[in-house]
């Protein structure tokens, strides 16, 4: 603009004006003190541009016309009369910090295309869960079904092109709401259904070879359909569920009891329901508007907040770092939000932010290890992630991983099912309309040695206690692992163990089937040895 503004001899003096008023206007609301700056030295530099806009333009000219510019900015900044634009200098320095954070630079990246898992056909339940769950065994979607519900589960080394006539687990005869796997032990999943029930499956290491029908234990207890699912993180085979029912139920899977019914407390639809870090509490979201923190073994409200948001959209409740609680729901205008909150005081949030306008619910996953929050939201195409710290504001937006397709579900691996050679901090297995693509998140590091800040001592497979004795009032930590030298899996014993625990609460039939895997199983062996 300059150039030709020097070149046109004709051209009028007000044109300086022009060009310094439109620039004015560009940037009037983030910069409105550095214009007003240019404005000035415009005026003092009138008699100058007046010389040179009638000569050649040269290096010698333009030099000079930014040195006193230079100059003007300096004796502007510093002239005594200019007192609204004293703290100039200090907001320019302030804009120029940036948060110190190791996952300022996190990244996330689909794998490739034969990596993923194809012509799979996601159920179109409109139901707000995740529809996937991940272990570093498995991987297991809701899928749809004719004549009843049905999930598949692929082992995660089997990925491309699925056949049609994979076998599936369909002994659910209503559509299946949510499955997820068990934490101590890879091979057993939970699923609930619109058919009332829960039903607990061991799925063989190789994966299915034939369709799945009869569960190992089946939880009867809620009068209509049962939406949300989810695993004690240190007692072992105790497992929560809540139905639309409004009551909650703890379940004792070893022997095939409800122990604890939570049925008075929540007046209507329960959105979410989740464990904090030990399993000493329960946090629940309901469509009456209110957050409740609950004792799950005497069913009493620890403490509640009433409209955490504003909106009368589902709201979602997660436990997070120094038992701070992070929600996601929607404002009065259906702008969906994020806020953090402390249950000491659950008068004020400690942090509100509005993110964007669009409609689906947003599924928020924490990583405990690295303060990390990942919220997914159903039918977006992105996923946005936040470090949650003990400053101000609280909950600091990283960046966000987007796509072209939008996501039906989303599946989280457990942080000891990564590549931490890679330095993998999350995985995430998002749901399309006909695949499963995997989404890996990496902390960019040029070193290949092992990051012993990225991966701290993690949640392991063990128990920290029974279910009994957790029934019985005890409460255990949960018993951490190192990725130092990569995660080594339970030895097949250990888990045949917990196999023929869960198997003692089955039927006669059960029973049966049991003893004539055993025999097909030692027919299969000596057969094998006879070859050999």
């Amino acid at each position: 603009v300059k150039i030709n503004l020097y070149d046109q001899s004709s051209i009028e003096s007000e044109k300086w004006g022009n060009i310094l008023y439109i620039y004015i206007c560009i940037y009037r609301e983030r910069e409105r003190e550095r214009v007003y700056l240019l404005y000035m030295t415009y005026l003092y530099l009138y008699e100058d541009a007046q010389t040179l806009r009638y000569t050649k333009l040269n290096d010698e000219n333009i030099a000079y016309l930014l040195f006193q510019l230079f100059l003007m900015c300096m004796l502007f900044l510093s002239h005594p009369c200019v007192s609204s634009f004293s703290a100039f200098p200090q907001v320019i320095m302030s804009r120029k910090v940036v948060r110190t954070s190791k996952f300022r630079h996190v990244f996330g990246q689909a794998v490739k295309a034969d990596q993923c898992y194809d012509d799979i056909r996601i159920s179109q339940m409109t139901w707000d869960s995740n529809f996937c769950s991940v272990n570093p065994k498995f991987v297991a979607m809701i899928v749809d079904a004719s004549g009843g519900g049905a999930f598949i589960v692929l082992p995660l080394s089997k990925t491309g092109r699925i056949d049609m006539s994979l076998p599936t687990v369909c002994g659910h005869t209503g559509p299946v709401l949510d499955i997820e796997f068990c934490p101590h032990n890879d091979n057993i999943i939970a699923s609930c259904s619109e058919d009332c029930s829960v039903m607990i499956w061991e799925i063989p290491d190789g994966g299915l070879i034939s369709p799945l029908k009869d569960p190992v234990v089946k939880l009867d207890g809620h009068s209509k359909r049962v939406g949300i699912l989810s695993w004690h993180p240190t007692a072992h085979n105790v497992l929560m569920s809540a139905g639309c029912d409004n009551v909650v139920i703890l379940w004792n899977v070893v022997h095939g009891e409800a122990v604890v019914r939570i049925d008075s407390m929540h007046t209507d639809l329960i959105y979410s329901a989740c464990w904090n870090r030990n399993g000493s509490q329960i946090l629940t979201s309901c469509k009456d508007k209110k957050l409740r923190v609950i004792d799950p073994r005497k069913g009493s409200v620890i403490c509640e907040k009433d409209k955490p948001h504003e909106g009368s959209r589902p709201v979602r409740a997660v436990f997070v770092s120094d038992g701070k609680i992070l929600t996601t729901g929607f404002s009065r205008m259906s702008e969906r939000q994020v806020a953090l909150w402390d249950p000491n005081n659950f008068s004020e949030p400690l942090t509100l932010q509005e993110l964007d306008t669009s409609s689906g619910v947003l599924l928020p996953f924490f990583d405990p290890d690295t303060g990390v929050v990942y919220l997914c939201g159903k039918g977006d195409s992105s996923i946005r992630y936040f470090e949650v710290t003990d400053e101000a504001p609280y909950v600091h937006y990283l960046s966000m991983y987007s796509s072209k397709e939008s996501q039906k579900g989303m599946g989280y691996m457990p942080k000891r099912g990564l590549e931490v050679n890679k330095c993998e901090i999350a995985r995430f297995y998002k749901l399309h309309e006909r695949k499963c693509e995997p989404i890996v998140m990496t902390v960019p590091r040029k070193s290949d040695l092992f990051q012993e800040d990225l991966y701290p001592d993690t949640i392991g497979p063990e128990p920290s206690l029974e279910a009994d004795d957790w029934f019985a009032g005890k409460n255990g930590e949960p018993i951490l692992i190192s990725l130092k030298d990569g995660f080594v899996a339970t030895t097949k014993n250990k888990e045949f163990k917990v196999i023929k625990s869960l198997m003692a609460t089955t039927s006669s039939s059960s029973s049966n089937r049991q003893s004539d895997s055993v025999v097909r199983e030692q027919k299969e062996s000596s057969a094998l040895m006879c070859f050999i």
